[in-house]
C-alpha cells in the first residue's frame, strides 16, 4: 500500500488538522472549484486524491465551459436568455432531466463563472462564435454559450506542487488557436514545443492548474496516494472519511467528486445502456464515491448514460492503461468518411462526438449483432498529405492502427466489407462532395459541421471533400467515452439525497461521480465542466451557509 502524500509537508507550510469543514474526495474541477469556494470564505479544506496526480478527468480535457447567458456573451453583444438556454437543454436531453439540476445549472452558471474569474483568479477567452452541437434545436445558439482557459505557466505559479498536477501530454494551444490555424498540419509545433518546455499549460491541465493555484492562496491542504475507503456517519450524518490505511478525518461536510464508474467493467456493463469499449479518463474512476454513497443509503440516478464519443486504439496509454484517442478532424475534415460494417455511410461524420457515437450503439436484432460497428474512418492518400491521422503524417511509416491498400477493393478485403459496397459508397459520396450537398446524411449542413471543416479546403462545403488517389487507408472506430455521467443523487445545492429524496446531512456531490444536470444529453462544447462547476460551487456556498448555523460532530466510523 502506498503512503499517503500531504503536499502541505513538502510545503512546510502546516501539519494535518484533526477537523476540516470540508473534505473534498476527488480533485477534478468540481472537487476544485467547491474546496477553493468554501476556503475563499475562510473554512478549512482538505482534498484528498486516490491517484498520485491532481486533476482527475477534467485535467485531461479540453477544459471549456459551456454557459447560458454568460457576462462574455453580454459584453460582446451576444443576445442569448437563460430561457432560450433552457428551452435548448430540455430538448436536447429529451426532457429527462431532473428541473431541480437543470434550473440550477442554466440559472446560476453565469453567477458561477463570474465567482470563479473575479474570486478565484480563474481567466478565460470567449469562443464568440463556437455553435452549440444541436443546431436543428430550439433555443440553439450559433455561438456564445462557450469559454475556455486562457494559457497559464503552471510551472511559475504552482512551485513545487507542479510535479503534481496531472496532464494529457499534449502540446498546450487554445481552442481559440485550433479554429485559427486549422489542421494539425499547419500548427507552430516549434512554438508549441517552446511553451511546454516552459510550462504553459492549456485546455482543461490550465483550467485544473488555476483552480489548484486559488485553493493554494486560501489555504487548501491537498493530499494524493489517498484512497478514501468509506464515509464516517454519526446518526443520520456524515462525519469524515476513512482512508485507506484506516486513517481517520473528522469534517463537517463531505463533497464526493471522485469522477465516474467507467474503468470498472462489472458496473459498466450492468448500469450502462450500451457497451462501453474504451475511454481515455484516468482509470482511477473506479467508482469509488458512488460505492460510499450507496452504502450509506443514496439515491442512484442517470447511471445508464456516459459522455460518448467515437475512439480509436492507436496505442495510447494513461498511468500505464490503454486509453482511446478521441476522433474529431479525423472523421470532420473534408475527405474522409465512416463506414460501417457493410462498407455504407450511416451517419453525419461531422456531427457532435456524443449524438455519433449512440449511432455505434444500434443494434441489429434480426441478425443479432450490432449494427454498424465493426465501423472504421476511410480516406486516402490526398488527405493525408493535406492532414494527417491522428500523429501520422504523410511519409511515415504505416502505423499499425491504420489499414493501408492500394486500392479500396484490398481495403475492403482487409476491413470485411464488401467491396463493391466501398466503392459504391466512396463514389456516391465523392460525387456529392463535389457539388457540396451530401444527400444522404446532411453533412456539413449546421454551422456546427462547418466549424470543424476546413475553410481553406478547394471544394464548396468546408465538411466535405472527394477522396480522390491511394493508397486508401482505414482507421478502427469504436463506442467510447471521456466518463460516466450518472451516478450519485443530489439536489440542486449539490445535497446528496437518499432514495426518497431526503438530503444527507454533510454529504455532498458534484461532477461525474452524481447525476448530470443534462441527463443524457450533451448541448456544446463545455457541457460537462460547465455545469458540474455550477453544482460544486452552488455546494461550496451551501456548506459556507451551513457551516455557520451547525457544530462539528464528533466523527466516529461506523462500517457497513
Amino acid at each position: 500500500m502506498r503512503k499517503v502524500i500531504y503536499l502541505m509537508e513538502i510545503l512546510e507550510q502546516r501539519t494535518l488538522a484533526e477537523h476540516y469543514d470540508l473534505v473534498v474526495v476527488g480533485s477534478g474541477a468540481a472537487g476544485l472549484t467547491a474546496a477553493a469556494t468554501a476556503a475563499e470564505s475562510g473554512l478549512q479544506v482538505l482534498v484528498v486524491e486516490k491517484s498520485g496526480l491532481l486533476g482527475g478527468t477534467s485535467a485531461v480535457s479540453g477544459g471549456m465551459l459551456w454557459i447560458v447567458a454568460n457576462h462574455y456573451a453580454e459584453q460582446d453583444g451576444v443576445e442569448d436568455s437563460k430561457a432560450a438556454g433552457r428551452e435548448y437543454v430540455e430538448a436536447v436531453s429529451r426532457g429527462r432531466g431532473r428541473h431541480e439540476l437543470l434550473d440550477a445549472a442554466v440559472n446560476h452558471g453565469a453567477e458561477m463563472l463570474r465567482y470563479a474569474e473575479e474570486k478565484l483568479g480563474v481567466e478565460f477567452i470567449f469562443l464568440n462564435n463556437f455553435p452549440d452541437y444541436r443546431q436543428d434545436l430550439p433555443g440553439a445558439a450559433t455561438g456564445g454559450r462557450t469559454v475556455e482557459p486562457q494559457l497559464f505557466n503552471y510551472r511559475d505559479s504552482l512551485g513545487q506542487i507542479a510535479q503534481y498536477i496531472r496532464t494529457d501530454g499534449r502540446h498546450p494551444y487554445t481552442m481559440q488557436e485550433y479554429e485559427t490555424w486549422g489542421a494539425f498540419t499547419r500548427f507552430p509545433w516549434e512554438e508549441m514545443q517552446k511553451r511546454m518546455d516552459s510550462g504553459v499549460a492549456a485546455k482543461g491541465h490550465a483550467l485544473v492548474s488555476m483552480l489548484v493555484a486559488a485553493c493554494q492562496r486560501h489555504g487548501v491542504t491537498f493530499a494524493v496516494e489517498a484512497q478514501v475507503q468509506r464515509l464516517m456517519t454519526d446518526d443520520s450524518a456524515v462525519t469524515g472519511v476513512v482512508i485507506a490505511g484506516g486513517q481517520q478525518v473528522s469534517a463537517s461536510a463531505v463533497m464526493l467528486a471522485s469522477g465516474g464508474f467507467e474503468w470498472d467493467r462489472q458496473l459498466t456493463d450492468s448500469m450502462l445502456a450500451s457497451r462501453l469499449y474504451t475511454v481515455c479518463s484516468p482509470p482511477s474512476n473506479t467508482g469509488d464515491g458512488l460505492k460510499m454513497a450507496q452504502r450509506i443509503g443514496s439515491a442512484t440516478r442517470g447511471t445508464r448514460e456516459a459522455w460518448w464519443a467515437p475512439m480509436s486504439m492507436t496505442g495510447g496509454t494513461r498511468d500505464g492503461q490503454p486509453i482511446g484517442s478521441l476522433l474529431r478532424f479525423e472523421r470532420q475534415g473534408p475527405g474522409s468518411i465512416m463506414v460501417n460494417r457493410h462498407g455504407q455511410r450511416f451517419a453525419n461524420e461531422a456531427q457532435n462526438y456524443n449524438d455519433l457515437a449512440r449511432c455505434l450503439q444500434s443494434w441489429d436484432s434480426t441478425k443479432n449483432q450490432t449494427l454498424n460497428t465493426p465501423a472504421h474512418v476511410v480516406f486516402d492518400q490526398s488527405y493525408l498529405e493535406r492532414y494527417g491521422i491522428m500523429d501520422h503524417r504523410a511519409g511515415q511509416p504505416t502505423p499499425f492502427y491504420l489499414h493501408e491498400a492500394d486500392t479500396l477493393e484490398e481495403l475492403a478485403e482487409k476491413i470485411d466489407v464488401p467491396a463493391n459496397t466501398l466503392v459504391a459508397t466512396v463514389d456516391r459520396f465523392n460525387a456529392m462532395a463535389i457539388k457540396g450537398v451530401d444527400e444522404d446524411h446532411g453533412r456539413g449542413d449546421s454551422e456546427y459541421d462547418r466549424y470543424w471543416g476546413d475553410a481553406q479546403c478547394p471544394w464548396p462545403n468546408p465538411s466535405l471533400g472527394p477522396l480522390q488517389y491511394g493508397p486508401y487507408y482505414a482507421l478502427e472506430v469504436v463506442n467510447g467515452a471521456f466518463g460516466t455521467s450518472g451516478g450519485v443523487g443530489t439536489d440542486g445545492r449539490g445535497r446528496v439525497v437518499d432514495v426518497d429524496g431526503t438530503p444527507i446531512p454533510g454529504l455532498y456531490a458534484a461532477g461525474n461521480v452524481a447525476d448530470s444536470p443534462y441527463a443524457s444529453g450533451y448541448p456544446g462544447a463545455g457541457a460537462t465542466l460547465g455545469p458540474l462547476m455550477t453544482l460544486a460551487y452552488l455546494a461550496g456556498r451551501d456548506v459556507i451557509a451551513r457551516s455557520t448555523t451547525s457544530t462539528p460532530h464528533v466523527a466516529k466510523e461506523v462500517l457497513v
